[in-house]
């Protein structure tokens, strides 16, 4: 099954994916060159598709292809994470218009010009995510995530790459924590990804209803659980459910974006942050993005980190 998507503004597909190439290589996420592959449960199997495409940044036309099925079901879902991965809901064009009169983000749009933040397709995925990173720079939280993926997702084979499908809550909630100890995980994030996954199996956190309840609920639901902290919670709004009105505040890369951008290198507080954001309104995800991005390529064209 074979389908093309189109998104509602520019696409800057380099920029979008970038992040499953900066820290290490996803297993989950396969990016190569002119290429993006994936698999995904859906129908009880699992099916791989592979994402390509053409055109400037204005005309992007995506290509997916779905070898070996023709489930209408199937092509539902794999589009739906495809328009969720490059970004397809953010409201690009009306953010653009919204910082012509912002004398910091106006020129990142245009250094950064079509950069859509990649939202996670699945809510566990993101959320183990979130446990990987804690307090671990971004490079080994990748390599921990990529171990946990190998180990226990299911490998699928498309078109000559081999992608696989992140384990499922049945899965992890089974999983030893000496098991994780030994791939170098702490004890407590052991805990708290085989906690989660119990949760998620058990009903007592039901990922799929988030969607449904607004940001204070979902902070509240999540902080509820051991290992996820408002930090986990807010950065679960943006990346996985899309909500453009959150900014963590409290995430140290933000902290460092805000200082450099706003405040000539001082540290400032959450409380600071916070008060300035909440003037961007429905686009504070999309400023901290890309703020986040244009001091990320700042440091690389300069030689940093």
């Amino acid at each position: 099954m074979n389908f093309t998507l189109s998104p509602d503004g520019p696409l800057d597909v380099d920029q979008t994916l970038a992040r499953f190439r900066l820290w290490g290589d996803d297993p989950a996420n396969v990016l190569r060159p002119g290429r993006f592959s994936r698999a995904i449960r859906a129908g009880g199997r699992v099916h791989g598709y592979v994402v390509t495409w053409r055109g400037g940044l204005d005309d992007v036309e995506l290509r997916v292809r779905v070898p070996g099925t023709r489930s209408q079901a199937v092509t539902r879902a794999v589009r739906a994470e495809v328009e969720k991965i490059f970004g397809n809901g953010h409201d690009l064009p009306g953010f653009y218009r919204f910082v012509k009169g912002e004398p910091v983000l106006r020129p990142l749009t245009e250094q950064l010009y079509g950069f859509r933040p990649t939202v996670s397709p699945l809510p566990l995925e993101m959320l183990v995510g979130a446990v990987c990173a804690q307090q671990v720079n971004l490079t080994f939280a990748s390599a921990l995530r990529a171990r946990l993926v190998t180990r226990y997702g299911t490998p699928l084979t498309i078109e000559g790459e081999t992608v696989y499908a992140f384990p499922d809550a049945e899965t992890l909630e089974r999983v030893p924590v000496a098991d994780l100890r030994a791939m170098q995980f702490s004890a407590r994030k052991a805990e708290y990804i085989i906690g989660l996954a119990r949760a998620a199996v058990r009903g007592v956190l039901r990922l799929d209803a988030l969607n449904a309840r607004d940001n204070a609920a979902v902070i509240a639901d999540l902080t509820a659980l051991r290992g996820l902290g408002r930090w986990s919670a807010e950065w679960f709004l943006a990346r996985c459910l899309g909500r453009g009105d959150v900014c963590p505040a409290g995430d140290l890369a933000v902290g460092k974006a805000f200082s450099h951008y706003f405040h000539r290198g001082r540290a400032v507080g959450e409380a600071v942050i916070r008060r300035r954001a909440r003037a961007w309104g429905p686009y504070q995800s999309l400023s901290v993005h890309y703020l986040l991005a244009g001091l990320r390529l700042q440091r690389s064209v300069g030689g940093g980190e």
